[in-house]
């Protein structure tokens, strides 16, 4: 949020050269409203600086040119200048703002910058430019050039002090959600306040007085009914007559510059710097095109079309509040006006609106239609609700002063709901002990005091304290204790000598630390780690057999189509990331993710922790003597039994059964339980996110996975004094046989000698019987205390081909 420092010395009154901007950043800062960035800023970009007021001293046509004038224009120099001049209300006799020579300006406030130089133009000699309202900066009027007021106007002044521009400090501030009492600048001139007396500094705070207020005529009342009280418990307006809707003063138009708002018109212009002000929206309606003068507050159908101020239709909901007449739509109730209820330049009687909206309502009102206005921004957090008649009082005055109003009635108001302070009962011990130590309680009662909290009693070490209704999230003690510590400064608060804690010990390893140790392993493996939203497209599963619809969780309010529904799976997240890397040429992916899938079964919302791996492109980047090779299924296969021989968890491999995410694959099985997949992602997932490689994918239960990880040890061994002894076996065996069964029951044959087993040959096809194919295992064996002779190996190999035999029904090729 941007905040002006001369916006804040309207409200609270300090010294300038004893609280500067530094100052005022510092003590922002201080007390919780972070000051982001500040920065110098002048209501005009390049603060008109080369751009004088000039006298046309003639004005005739251009030789060469039917809408070119050739004028010569006195800016105070020795001699006048010449400047051709297109506009066409251009005339003798009149003051005007000149651009000099090498003057550069800023066309309509942006970045694009228009350097004047001496030129010709149609071979008449151009030393300069006479400008128009757009040119400089001051407004989007391209009509013609501005013709200033000749009773102020001054050959040779400056146009920066004709136009009376200042020069500004602004704050960016990062408001934190639970502060909606600083959405305004009184809000914050309030923290400023008391984080300044801290300091010593006194300085009184006051919003300008209404007391001036009073209807100049009852002609124009218009009545108020309020159908929805739960969403709209206070609602107030006012009308006012005979305005001219026009250009708004320099003042006015300088302070909403310097918070970078563009001046639209006095009528808009002073309900923005109200908002800017207090934190309160109005909104302004046209009188004129209130149908039966009844401003009725009520819901419509849904599905009931109404066009709101960007010319867009939107289909309303039964749940969207609305400002109505007797006729149709006028508003989204503290979100966005609709297009032809608003003030247009014919306007002359308006109705004012100042309300208090249930938070919730227009939250969801702005979420479910994709906007996000000043006014929905205040309302869905909560605004004072004690600052509504003072808002509307103060937009009448100053639409009297700026735009000749005429206030035409008296309030009309509905108050279903009576706001109250809440009660807090404040112990001093609490207190300190939260704090970590005493401090002074005069320094309480004075902090309590600058900050609006009404000490209404105390007694003994309790105090009864009342927070301000503006003070939506101060609730419970210890939000008091809160408000306290930040304005007397965290920074004042003492580091304890020493600090105590225990250090409890479970032999049960924390979720986290095991989820850590399979990070660590596979970032070791040279994978990388990535992190999705958990909102994910709803495409992927619309219309799509593979998921059942009613099992997706979708979002009420989703903030774009992109993020409607909860995910039901990492894949599509990860294809993302792989998608996202090959359109920036980063062709090996090798990544993971730790994450959670959501479904809606028979048995409510379900949630899963998962764990994703993605492979895909080159596993190695090509060097001089090797050539890139490809990922492929034995690349992603390898790395997950190594994860899982690295956490002890004794896994089976066996073949896929028909499962939607994979084309082909493995599942991996342990302690008779299915806990992952792996295999080759379809190509019609591939196409979804456009990716034209293959991309292997492994998906794990980590719910499944966790209790069965083990804490593994580490030991070490010497290295075997022995050799090993390698015999090959070339068995014929069933095409359903795997080579994954063959060597477990290998090991369960031969438990004592056999160190591995190895699958150096597979075959199928010709000179076999049908169904059956041949592998070739290689068998080493080995006796780390002695030398194996051929009567034992010859007695180890019997038994695992007997074991072979009788398992598979294997016979020696």
């Amino acid at each position: 949020m941007t905040i002006s420092y001369s916006w804040l010395r309207r409200y609270i009154n300090f010294d300038p050269s004893q609280v500067t901007p530094e100052l005022v950043s510092e003590v922002l800062t201080r007390t919780g409203l972070e000051v982001e960035g500040s920065h110098e800023v002048e209501s005009v970009k390049g603060g008109l600086q080369g751009v004088v007021v000039g006298k046309v001293l003639t004005c005739e046509q251009h030789p060469d040119a039917d809408r070119l004038k050739v004028t010569t224009v006195d800016v105070g120099e020795v001699e006048p200048v010449q400047i051709v001049c297109g506009a066409p209300n251009v005339d003798a006799g009149q003051f005007v703002p000149v651009a000099t020579v090498n003057t550069v300006l800023y066309p309509g406030g942006g970045e694009d910058k228009l350097k004047i130089k001496k030129g010709k133009i149609r071979g008449q000699v151009s030393a300069g430019m006479i400008c128009a309202e757009d040119e400089l900066g001051l407004g989007k009027s391209h009509d013609g050039i501005m013709v200033l007021d000749e009773t102020k106007a001054k050959v040779g002044m400056p146009a920066a002090q004709y136009f009376e521009l200042e020069s500004d400090t602004v704050f960016e501030i990062g408001l934190t959600p639970n502060r909606t009492d600083a959405m305004g600048h009184y809000g914050v001139a309030r923290d400023l306040r008391a984080g300044l007396l801290r300091d010593g500094i006194q300085s009184d705070i006051s919003l300008p007085s209404v007391v001036a207020f009073t209807p100049d005529h009852l002609e124009r009342p218009f009545k108020l009914t309020v159908q929805d009280a739960e969403a709209c418990p206070q609602y107030l307006g006012l009308t006012l007559t005979d305005i001219k809707v026009q250009e708004s003063p320099s003042w006015l138009k300088n302070a909403l510059l310097s918070i970078g708002l563009t001046p639209i018109n006095n009528v808009v212009d002073v309900t923005n710097f109200v908002l800017h002000e207090t934190g309160h929206p109005l909104h302004a309606f046209d009188g004129d095109k209130i149908d039966g003068d009844h401003v009725i507050v009520r819901t419509l159908p849904t599905d009931t079309a109404f066009k709101t101020l960007d010319e867009k239709e939107r289909k309303l909901n039964d749940a969207d509040l609305m400002i109505t007449n007797e006729n149709g739509g006028m508003c989204m109730a503290g979100v966005f006006g609709g297009l032809t209820s608003g003030v247009s330049d014919s306007t002359t009687t308006i109705f004012l609106e100042s309300a208090w909206f249930n938070p919730v309502r227009i939250r969801k009102t702005a979420k479910r239609h994709g906007l996000n206005t000043d006014a929905s921004f205040r309302y869905e957090r909560g605004v004072d609700p004690m600052l509504s008649e003072y808002a509307l009082k103060r937009a009448a005055l100053l639409l009297k002063e700026v735009a000749g109003a005429r206030i035409g009635s008296s309030i009309v108001e509905f108050k279903d709901k009576k706001f109250e302070p809440v009660k807090i009962d404040l112990s001093y011990e609490r207190m300190f002990r939260l704090l970590g130590q005493e401090i002074p309680r005069k320094d309480v009662l004075s902090i309590l005091d600058s900050l609006d909290f009404i000490v209404r009693g105390e007694n003994g070490d309790y105090l009864q304290v009342e927070s301000p209704i503006y003070r939506w999230d101060v609730t419970r003690e210890a939000d008091v204790v809160e408000e306290i510590l930040r304005i007397y400064g965290f920074d004042n608060i003492e580091f304890p000598s020493g600090m105590r804690m225990s250090m409890p010990h479970s032999e049960k390893r924390h979720p986290d630390d095991v989820r850590r140790k399979v990070n660590s392993i596979l970032v070791g493996m040279g994978l990388t780690e990535i992190m999705n939203n958990s909102l994910s497209k709803q495409s992927y599963y619309e219309g799509n057999d593979d998921f059942n619809a009613d099992e997706t969780v979708s979002i009420l309010n989703p903030l774009s189509q992109d993020l409607g529904v909860m995910r039901r799976t990492l894949l599509f997240g990860g294809l993302e990331t792989v998608a996202y890397n090959y359109n920036r040429q980063q062709k090996s992916i090798r990544c993971f993710e730790f994450g959670k899938a959501y479904e809606n079964s028979e048995k409510g919302y379900v949630e899963q922790s998962q764990l994703g791996i993605w492979i895909a492109g080159s596993s190695n980047a090509p060097t001089w003597n090797a050539p890139a090779s490809q990922s492929n299924f034995f690349t992603l296969k390898g790395i997950c039994e190594a994860l899982f021989t690295k956490v002890g968890v004794d896994f089976q491999e066996r073949p896929l059964n028909s499962h939607p995410l994979f084309a082909d694959g493995l599942e991996f099985h342990a302690q008779g339980k299915l806990v992952g997949r792996i295999g080759f992602v379809p190509r019609k997932y591939l196409k979804m996110t456009d990716i034209e490689d293959v991309v292997y994918y492994a998906q794990f239960n980590w719910d499944a996975l966790l209790p069965i990880i083990r804490r593994s040890k580490v030991t070490y061994t010497d290295l075997p004094k022995t050799f090993a002894v390698q015999r090959d076996l070339a068995l014929l065996v069933d095409q359903k046989v795997q080579y994954a069964d063959l060597v477990r029951a290998s090991r369960k044959a031969e438990k004592g000698l056999l160190n591995n087993v190895e699958l150096f040959d597979v075959y199928e096809g010709k000179n076999l019987p049908e169904g059956k194919k041949s592998y070739g295992l290689r068998f080493t064996l080995i006796d780390a205390n002695k030398t194996l002779n051929d009567k034992q190996l010859d007695s180890a190999m019997d038994r695992i081909r007997q074991k072979l035999e009788n398992d598979f029904g294997a016979e020696l090729r």
